[in-house]
């Protein structure tokens, strides 16, 4: 049963198997922004532009806490993939039953750890007085769901190691409809305001959590969960240590950059922080799409070296290239042309219209330019090296975020000028990764020939 959703993405034919690893991821993650759309949507609409500005004000926050710890779901697909790719069913035991602990362990820690500090750090940002209780009270009780999304995160990832893409789709879409009616019963009927939303979310989540953990409690695979068996293994948490915290620094020190943005957003009040949140709620949909291409990269190459077959690892990187260039430049584009049609399903405010399509025409064009640096990445980690995409990252990425807004946007503080900073430092990320691809790659093969002489 469990042989039918695999997919070995080490022998065969690659163009096919990406397509139909990637297509149930990016529905899968389509899906969950449109749920997570109906958050900001319902809240827009039914409980004002305060709300709304709220609960956008709190993304950056959020994933800046999260990102450290879903760093390690990041070492358990490469793990579980490369044990997957070579059929050494011990170790691929052993790397499951770890990450599933270190997942529901990570998780609770993540949410006090959230749940305690978000007052602070929101006031930290600069959140504006109107806005800073409603946003504190939607991101604590998005924190007390954490074990949940934690489980939900490593469990994703086990499958998608072994090229299952398709059940996570199926069972957040059902999640998704639970949400989605929360939504609505909690901010129309109940008038729980973004307390609701935030609510729905954490259901939604645990009923996710709670089918993936099931279905790899059923799975006589092996990469089935044994209760008996699970426990940390050393051996393998050093292994997810050594992918997952360069991965997880990488992506907090990305939202400690996106940190530094959102304040300077802020500093524009509600209305721009409408709008703001608006478009980047609807660029969140073209990311995924492209982000799946980075699972894709991740695990072909993983299974890949697993396998004893490196060599395929350049043809991965050419094929996930070429789709995210493609579905990048036709989905950013149209994008762009729809932005008023699409602004205006948030909100009825000219003011907040404007905002958030002046943030669409600047992102959206070059959004491929971040797609291909995220796929950059998880080839390079499938690897084995992920130090240095964290340190490219951070420098070309991070770095120029950071200094921008110190220099150019405060020479030009316009909102234009802040939203330019994202295409330019994904540029020079891209150049930055590509250059590091090419300088390893012959370093890989070499290690790799010498380590199977």
């Amino acid at each position: 049963m469990a042989k039918n959703y695999e997919i070995d993405m080490s022998q065969g034919a690659l163009m096919g198997k990406i397509i139909r690893f990637s297509i149930p991821l990016m529905l899968t993650s389509i899906l969950q922004l449109l749920f997570n759309a109906a958050d900001t949507v319902v809240v827009g609409r039914f409980a004002g532009s305060e709300s709304l500005a709220a609960v956008g004000s709190t993304g950056a926050l959020i994933n800046l806490i999260v990102n450290l710890f879903m760093g390690f779901s990041v070492g358990a697909n490469v793990l579980v993939a490369r044990y997957y790719g070579s059929q050494d069913h011990k170790n691929l035991e052993e790397a499951v039953h770890s990450s599933v602990v270190v997942g529901l362990i990570g998780g609770l820690a993540v949410g006090v750890i959230g749940f305690v500090a978000a007052p602070p750090l929101l006031q930290l940002m600069g959140t504006p007085e109107d806005v800073l209780p409603k946003a504190a009270l939607y991101t604590r009780v998005y924190f007390a769901g954490m074990p949940f999304t934690g489980m939900y995160n490593f469990g994703a990832a086990i499958l998608r190691s072994v090229g299952d893409t398709k059940r996570p789709l199926y069972f957040l879409s059902f999640a998704g409809v639970v949400n989605v009616l929360l939504n609505l019963f909690f901010v129309i009927v109940l008038h729980m305001d973004v307390a609701g939303v935030a609510l729905a979310t954490v259901i939604s989540n645990g009923i996710c959590a709670a089918l993936i953990f099931y279905t790899l409690l059923k799975t006589d695979a092996a990469y089935g969960v044994r209760l008996n068996k699970l426990r940390v293994h050393k051996d393998k948490l050093a292994e997810l240590a050594r992918v997952g915290i360069p991965s997880g620094i990488q992506g907090m020190v990305f939202s400690v950059s996106n940190v530094t943005v959102q304040s300077a957003v802020n500093s524009f009040g509600s209305v721009i922080m409408a709008g703001n949140a608006a478009a980047a709620n609807l660029e969140g949909f073209l990311f995924v799409g492209l982000n799946a291409f980075h699972h894709a990269a991740l695990a072909a190459t993983s299974q890949s070296v697993g396998a004893g077959r490196p060599e395929r690892v350049k043809k991965v990187l050419g094929v996930c290239a070429g789709c995210v260039t493609v579905i990048g430049l036709v989905i950013g584009l149209g994008m762009v042309l729809f932005r008023g049609f699409l602004i205006n399903i948030y909100s009825s405010d000219p003011a907040v219209i404007e905002v958030g399509m002046t943030r669409m025409v600047v992102m959206c064009s070059l959004y491929f330019t971040c797609g291909l640096m995220d796929m950059m990445v998880g080839c390079i980690r499938g690897m084995g090296y992920s130090v240095m995409p964290t340190v490219v990252s951070l420098l070309g990425a991070c770095g120029v975020r950071v200094l921008w807004v110190a220099t150019v946007f405060a020479a030009f503080p316009t909102i234009g000028v802040l939203y330019a900073v994202f295409p330019v430092s994904w540029i020079l990320a891209v150049a930055g990764h590509l250059g590091c691809f090419f300088v390893v790659y012959p370093k890989f093969l070499a290690r790799y020939a010498k380590k199977t002489a």
